[in-house]
């Protein structure tokens, strides 16, 4: 943040000289495999949603990070995650190396303003005619940022049982048969009453038992 002050690190230094050959070296390996198809939304997958919609969640988050926080240390933070994204995101099926295309192109853009001239290469490097400072600032697609499946935790009198990945829209009569039905949870309650099966929407089913 601008308004506090900078001391040297060595480091620090060293810190983003790894992270800026990390991104150096997944836009060139990305694009030494050739030309990169059209992305097709609808026919993504589980995996290459997910990095789709880091890709866009990172937009959102740097864009406010810059324009309105100037935290520019966050959203140098939310790159590094979208980049992480791109390495678990290991194959080179077409629209895997559509949403990857996209994920680079916006870490190179969004970065462009903190490191110009290493982003002024890699822009190209992608396949850009246009120099990076000419190109248009991301958008944010809301529904590429809609989640398909959420994580909840499942409980059993507080402690943490187990984990679940459901559909996004399930409801809570499903959320309590699914817990009730879990493996993890029936050992924890084998032998007990069912008091009360409390359900929070998106994040958690807790199984009170005694």
């Amino acid at each position: 943040p601008p308004e506090q002050s900078l001391e040297w690190s060595d480091a620090g230094v060293e810190g983003a000289h790894r992270f800026l050959k990390r991104l150096w070296r997944l836009v060139n390996e990305h694009a030494s495999v050739g030309e990169v198809p059209a992305l097709v939304p609808d026919t993504l997958t589980g995996p290459q949603k997910d990095l789709r919609r880091k890709t866009h969640e990172t937009i959102a988050k740097v864009s406010d990070d810059i324009s309105r926080r100037l935290t520019f240390n966050t959203a140098i933070a939310a790159v590094m995650e979208l980049l992480n994204e791109v390495s678990r995101l290991g194959d080179d099926e077409p629209q895997s190396r559509a949403v990857r295309q996209e994920a680079l192109d916006v870490a190179v853009k969004v970065l462009s303003p903190i490191v110009p001239h290493v982003c002024h290469t890699l822009w190209q490097t992608l396949g850009h005619s246009e120099t990076v400072v000419d190109a248009t600032w991301p958008v944010a697609d809301p529904e590429a940022m809609v989640r398909s499946e959420i994580e909840v935790v499942l409980q059993v009198n507080g402690k943490v049982r187990a984990k679940e990945n459901v559909p996004a829209d399930i409801g809570k009569a499903d959320l309590e048969k699914l817990a009730l039905e879990n493996e993890n949870v029936m050992r924890f309650t084998d032998g007990k009453t069912v008091r009360k099966v409390i359900v929070v929407p998106g994040k958690l089913v807790n199984v009170v038992a005694n």
